[in-house]
């Protein structure tokens, strides 16, 4: 009976994480798109294709939603970026210029800019601020971590690790720059300078 009742749940499961999936989608979707002001529990239920009963559920807050919508897509890129780094060319400016190009896509691309408007919003509003506050430090470590990893730097050496976040820095930089106009083509020269400038202080300990 145990066994008939676990396998029969498991459909009902499925179906709990595919509507938790689609309302976190589309809550990044929605603050790309609409910003903060923009993007409520109600719109976002709408997009997703769920009651807004259903969205409650899952997300008791429109806080909750949000904060996890962010933490959600950022953690499955960081998982696609490990997934593609066994491609990165072996050594050399090559697989330098390789990775800064991906850390760069990261922060040009959609999830930065939901993630821009979320940060907005936690200055503005208090019971907001602690979680964006935390979830944007504990993203920011992972990325610093998985950009040191795939540039097998030594931060032990003079001066890797505060160019290594320069590069994260220079980044973000780069997302804000492209959030008014389509910015590639001088993105594209920067990224090229700032690979032989990154490969040079990581080649200091060789």
């Amino acid at each position: 009976m145990g066994a008939v009742t676990a396998t029969a749940r498991t459909p009902k499961q499925d179906r709990s994480r595919a509507t938790r999936q689609r309302l976190l989608e589309a809550a990044v979707a929605c603050l790309a798109e609409r910003g903060w002001a923009g993007s409520t529990v109600a719109v976002v239920a709408e997009r997703a294709g769920v009651s807004r009963g259903a969205a409650q559920h899952h997300f008791p807050t429109r806080e909750d939603l949000f904060t996890g919508a962010i933490e959600f897509v950022a953690e499955q890129w960081l998982a696609a970026l490990r997934e593609h780094a066994h491609a990165l060319p072996r050594e050399g400016v090559p697989r330098t210029h390789a990775v800064v190009g991906m850390v760069v896509e990261l922060y040009t691309g959609p999830i930065f800019r939901a993630a821009l408007h979320l940060w907005v919003a936690a200055a503005n509003e208090e019971q907001l601020r602690p979680r964006v506050t935390a979830l944007e430090s504990r993203i920011g470590r992972e990325a610093h971590r998985l950009a040191v990893e795939m540039l097998d730097a030594d931060e032990a050496v003079t001066g890797v690790r505060e160019t290594v976040q320069a590069t994260l820095d220079m980044a973000r930089g780069l997302g804000l720059a492209n959030l008014l106009s389509d910015d590639s083509a001088r993105r594209a020269g920067i990224v090229r300078e700032w690979s032989a400038v990154l490969d040079g202080v990581l080649r200091r300990g060789i």
